[in-house]
């Protein structure tokens, strides 16, 4: 509990931290005067720590965040350097730049998550054309061999793209049985073995070979009575192929299955170390939630790495595709297309409870991915937030200027002041009641040693 509390706060703060950091920036480089810069904590004021070109900079009492206070800022004050005699545009930018603050934050943890680790599902490559000139064929290869592992390190690629990945601290392959710490590791006709002689990099020997990532589907439950159960099927069993047609991105298992309902398929699957060949029935009209077989399948996960480019692309396309999603949830709530009971908000209770599970995790496992994972979404969901136009929030001042700019006049800033004040009441009610509703419905988790493939 202790843990879960002071990790929430250090969280919480440096997000806060930076997010007024971005409003301190914008504020002095458009001469906006800022009076205090609480780095840590609301008022009441603990500690000056320094006073720099005007602004104090403070430790305060209350642990949910940091501030910034500038010179008139909710009051009908029009001075030289207060917030209201800003222009539209100094002012625009200065609480923008409080959010874009957090999305950069929430772009360098995405790209520290990736970097450190992240869990995807993986692959092993199914050479389908040996060119006799290659270093594949060089190393002893062949049409129909599947890689398992080269050098001691397990022979991944992503199960979508085919994409060669880096594994994570890992002598796991997709079976879950151990490579052998030298040579090439194949399964060939269901029979692995070691060839010797292969080049120093996977890069290098897949170079001009063309391979379909398989081994990808696993089982993850078989349904009592089911035709799953009767051929001996068993969670943990990943499956090759059907009828002897590999399962790949192209020619899924369900595509395949689907096709074939009514018959008696042969699946091919890997056992640990062991490959079989099961005999099972397609059923054409299948109990609800079941499917044909009666099985549950998902991807093999495996913690992987990629280089620093890449990792760029991914973390930065993980929050962009984040921020799509959190801006989809109010036209789906308006649509009716979703409940609010399944929108997942949470107040700080809950996300206090999500952040404890995330370090747990990553005390127990060693890996930092879902301490930087979590740390991005929150971050790029407080950017999102505050940009909402609700009276008080960022985005409401925005949203004041921008009726400004409609108008040709500004309303009288004490009038917006008030306004704002009452929004920030209403925000704070409507955080009470979020806070109730994460207490009533219980801790908050989420299934991270699942996502993490441990």
């Amino acid at each position: 509990m202790l843990l879960t509390i002071v990790s929430f706060l250090l969280l919480l703060g440096a997000l806060m931290f930076f997010h007024e950091l971005g409003h301190y920036l914008a504020a002095r480089r458009n001469g906006i005067e800022v009076e205090e810069f609480g780095v840590f904590g609301f008022p009441p004021r603990i500690v000056k720590l320094f006073t720099y070109d005007g602004t104090v900079f403070s430790l305060n009492a209350i642990p949910l965040g940091a501030f910034v206070r500038m010179k008139g800022e909710d009051a009908a004050d029009m001075s030289p350097g207060s917030f209201n005699a800003a222009s539209a545009g100094a002012r625009a930018v200065t609480l923008v730049a409080g959010p874009a603050m957090n999305f950069l934050i929430a772009i360098i943890f995405s790209v520290a998550s990736v970097l450190s680790g992240f869990p995807a599902s993986v692959a092993h490559p199914l050479l389908n054309d040996v060119p006799a000139a290659s270093a594949a064929a060089a190393a002893g290869l062949e049409s129909g061999d599947i890689l398992l592992s080269q050098n001691g390190e397990p022979l991944l690629v992503a199960a979508t793209t085919g994409e060669l990945l880096a594994v994570d601290r890992s002598m796991t392959l997709a079976d879950g049985t151990t490579a052998p710490a030298e040579g090439l590791f194949v399964l060939r006709d269901g029979v692995r073995m070691s060839l010797v002689g292969t080049p120093d990099s996977s890069a290098e020997l897949l170079a001009g070979a063309e391979y379909a990532p398989v081994l990808s589907t696993q089982i993850t439950a078989v349904v009592e009575d089911s035709p799953a159960a009767q051929a001996a099927l068993a969670p943990g069993d990943i499956i090759f192929s059907v009828d002897g047609t590999p399962v790949t991105p192209g020619n899924s298992l369900s595509q395949q299955v689907n096709a074939l309902a009514g018959n008696e398929v042969t699946l091919a699957v890997v056992r640990g170390a062991s490959w079989l060949e099961i005999p099972v029935l397609a059923r054409q009209d299948p109990p609800p939630g079941q499917g044909s077989m009666g099985i549950g399948i998902d991807g093999v996960q495996r913690m992987v790495s990629m280089p620093f480019g890449q990792a760029v692309v991914e973390g930065v396309r993980n929050i962009v595709g984040y921020v799509g999603m959190v801006l989809s949830l109010p036209v789906m709530l308006i649509a009716g297309q979703l409940a609010p009971s399944d929108a997942g908000f949470s107040g700080p209770v809950g996300i206090a409870q999500l952040v404890g599970g995330a370090v747990d995790a990553t005390v127990d496992t060693g890996f930092w991915f879902p301490i930087w994972q979590l740390a991005a979404i929150i971050s790029a969901g407080l950017a999102v937030a505050n940009l909402f136009p609700i009276p008080a929030l960022d985005g409401g001042r925005l949203l004041f200027i921008a009726f400004e700019k409609l108008r040709g006049r500004r309303m009288d800033p004490e009038k917006e002041g008030v306004i704002h004040l009452v929004g920030f009441a209403l925000l704070l009610g409507l955080m009470v009641v979020i806070t109730v509703s994460d207490i009533r419905s219980g801790p908050q988790s989420i299934d991270w040693l699942r996502i993490l493939g441990q």
